[in-house]
């Protein structure tokens, strides 16, 4: 396990290669379609508000006020990460995100911006939202909650220890396409 904490330097993302297990501490956002769409197009975020050297989390995560009303993160489980494939490469080149986490993987134009820039695809564990929330200590701040809603909102949390794999390095290589190439060479055999 590599111990991972804020800022996400280049140096740091540089060094990780696929099937690198990572246990993140830090500032972590979370963005979902919205946010991506927003950002895009040219949208800007909030006064004080940086991605530089920070992980993007696709993730709508279930968050509530407890009795001192204060945020909750209840489950934060990852969301899938292709429906951000257009804006992806964008987003890391004008944002200068170093990591990006969600679940199932992202195209060839996120990779080749993840080896241009310096950024990885962090794969987290899907159906696992409580065990990831615990992993939350705090919510540091929410961004755009009027105008996205709670699950598209901008998340600023602090992690501790939240646990990743590495399936898009920033040498071009991807687990997603070996596993897909593999099981095309498979299916083949059997046609």
């Amino acid at each position: 396990m590599i111990n991972l904490s804020f800022p996400f330097t280049e140096e740091k993302i540089r060094a990780l290669n696929v099937r690198d297990e990572v246990a993140l501490s830090g500032v972590v956002f979370t963005g979902r379609d919205a946010v991506h769409k927003y950002l895009h197009e040219g949208g800007r975020l909030p006064p004080g508000v940086s991605l530089r050297d920070g992980i993007l989390y696709h993730c709508g995560p279930v968050v509530l006020k407890d009795e001192q009303g204060d945020w909750k993160v209840t489950a934060a489980g990852p969301t899938t990460s292709i429906r951000e494939e257009p804006y992806q490469a964008q987003i890391i080149k004008d944002f200068g995100i170093r990591g990006v986490i969600g679940k199932g993987g992202m195209g060839d134009r996120t990779l080749a911006a993840c080896k241009e820039f310096g950024c990885a695809y962090l794969h987290a564990v899907g159906g696992a939202a409580q065990v990831l929330a615990e992993c939350i200590r705090k919510v540091r701040a929410v961004y755009f909650l009027e105008k996205f809603g709670s699950p598209e909102a901008i998340w600023e949390l602090e992690v501790e220890d939240f646990p990743a794999v590495v399936t898009m390095d920033s040498k071009g290589h991807s687990l997603h396409r070996e596993i897909f190439a593999t099981s095309q060479a498979e299916l083949a055999k059997h046609l």
